[in-house]
């Protein structure tokens, strides 16, 4: 580039939209401690108010009275069995979801273009509305049928459980893990691809061992964000499970189970 050139560039300041930048940082900085400052007095109104109520016996304890009295265990129990069941089928489901449309569908592949559509359906419904499939389609048709197929009718899983709240609340975080995936997927740059298939590395090998591991971050993130999102929702499980008062742990799949945050909704509503 010679010199007249070079001294006929504006400066890096004079550009235009160059003010941007630093008003970029100034808007995201003031929303970042507006979000901060929010949560701090969440959390110190919930300190505030319930120091003086948490003790050991209220973590430990069932509870009594009908409620009225003894702790929230049960519903401690609940919540952490229905989240652990709930990752264990959502995030092995999305990940292999997010590898077939991003590492083996055709780039004008019908069937990944169907299920792209579907997944972004998924994620605008409303969490009430799930509630309402997994009523529809695991109590009331598969738990009957396996009822009627393994137990002479007898009502076993075709009632609202732990299994089937786990399933419909897997199925509401499903686009969470998919969208996160993919996205964390495609950051992979091409070269690693084409250096360890060059190296004579199977595709699946490759996926395996070189995508996945340099995916992780993104993956880990969407799982974090779909584990938080189903621990909170409460609509869900209204009809799958959630019981009002149950002073007893669940025992096995087919239980109905307390939850901390249907709890909490009905002691605010008393």
């Amino acid at each position: 580039m010679s010199a007249g050139a070079s001294a006929a560039r504006p400066p890096l300041t004079a550009r235009p939209g160059a003010w941007l930048d630093p008003a970029t940082k100034l808007f995201s900085g003031a929303a970042c401690l507006v979000i901060l400052a929010m949560l701090a007095v969440i959390l110190g109104t919930v300190i505030a108010g319930g120091a003086g109520t948490i003790t050991w016996d209220f973590l430990t304890k069932p509870p009594t009275k009908g409620m009225t009295e003894g702790g929230i265990f049960p519903a401690i129990f609940g919540t952490a069995s229905l989240t652990l069941l709930m990752t264990v089928v959502a995030v092995p489901a999305g990940v292999i979801t997010a590898v077939y449309l991003t590492e083996y569908a055709p780039p004008r592949s019908k069937v990944a273009r169907l299920v792209r559509v579907c997944i972004a359906n998924l994620a605008g419904v409303p969490s009430i509305v799930f509630g309402l499939f997994g009523l529809g389609f695991f109590v009331a048709t598969v738990g009957r049928a396996m009822d009627q197929a393994a137990f002479g009718g007898q009502p076993t899983y075709g009632k609202p459980s732990l299994i089937w709240a786990s399933l419909t609340l897997a199925v509401l975080t499903l686009p969470v893990v998919v969208v996160a995936t993919e996205e964390a997927l495609r950051a992979v740059p091409r070269e690693l691809r084409d250096a360890s298939l060059a190296v004579g590395a199977t595709k699946f090998q490759t996926i395996v061992k070189v995508i996945l591991p340099e995916a992780l971050g993104g993956i880990l993130t969407g799982s974090i964000l779909a584990v938080s999102r189903g621990a909170g929702e409460v609509a869900p499980i209204l009809f799958t499970g959630a019981a009002y008062f149950l002073p007893y742990l669940p025992t096995h799949l087919n239980d109905p189970f307390m939850n901390l945050g249907y709890h909490v909704n009905v002691l605010a509503t008393q």
